[in-house]
């Protein structure tokens, strides 16, 4: 049966339809997922794209972590649903408290938009065992607010319990703390990475297809997963 991963669209998501396209090269079925809609639809995991959900207003993903879907989707994802929160998504994973710490303003205050190379540093999460510890990876990064900033003790626990997923190389574009560009939960089933997985897994449009390892992976994921 090919699995069923659902992609939420929020008003000003920007990368959903670039997310349900690499559900779909990766070998899944997308089903969209709208923000005021409680009802996942038996999908068997959820992509939270990139954007500006709510147009950013008050602070990124703050809003949107008040939507219906989210509702359903934080109890679905504690329970062991694999979620995978990218740009915006991260911020939101963040704000549900699905994922520690936060994402703020660049701490050069520009926009980055660049090719960035990635190290893969926990191969053992939903969305990362496509991949090598220590796998060298170059995905796009975009982003304005996507420093990732925590207290001391929170980044020695995801140190400590190998919850960080990856790392920038040659050059932090963000500032983020320790030089993170993703995270897990405890379990390994909730993500959220900064740079964007799904704006590499096309010859034609991405820099690389090394983005396309993070959807193989949940579905590598589900098939050893418990019925």
């Amino acid at each position: 049966m090919t699995a069923r991963v659902g992609v939420v669209t929020f008003p000003g998501s920007l990368d959903d339809g670039d997310a349900a396209r690499a559900v779909r090269i990766a070998g899944a079925e997308p089903v969209r997922l709208w923000h005021g809609d409680p009802d996942l639809h038996g999908v068997d995991a959820v992509v939270l794209p990139g954007g500006f959900s709510y147009g950013d207003y008050l602070r990124c993903g703050a809003i949107a972590r008040f939507a219906p879907v989210m509702e359903t989707l934080v109890d679905a994802a504690r329970g062991g649903l694999p979620v995978l929160g990218i740009c915006n998504g991260f911020q939101i994973l963040c704000e549900a408290h699905l994922l520690p710490g936060a994402l703020t303003r660049n701490q050069h205050l520009h926009f980055r938009n660049r090719d960035q190379v990635l190290r893969v540093e926990s191969a053992g999460t939903a969305w990362t065992n496509a991949f090598q510890p220590g796998q060298e990876i170059l995905i796009p990064v975009k982003n304005g607010e996507g420093c990732y900033v925590a207290d001391a003790a929170t980044l020695d626990q995801l140190e400590a319990e190998g919850r960080v997923v990856a790392r920038y190389v040659g050059g932090n574009p963000n500032g983020s703390l320790r030089d993170i560009a993703a995270i897990t939960n405890s379990a390994g089933n909730v993500v959220g990475i900064m740079p964007h997985p799904e704006h590499a897994v096309e010859a034609l449009t991405g820099p690389s297809l090394d983005g396309l390892g993070f959807f193989t992976s949940v579905l590598k994921h589900l098939v050893g997963a418990p019925a």
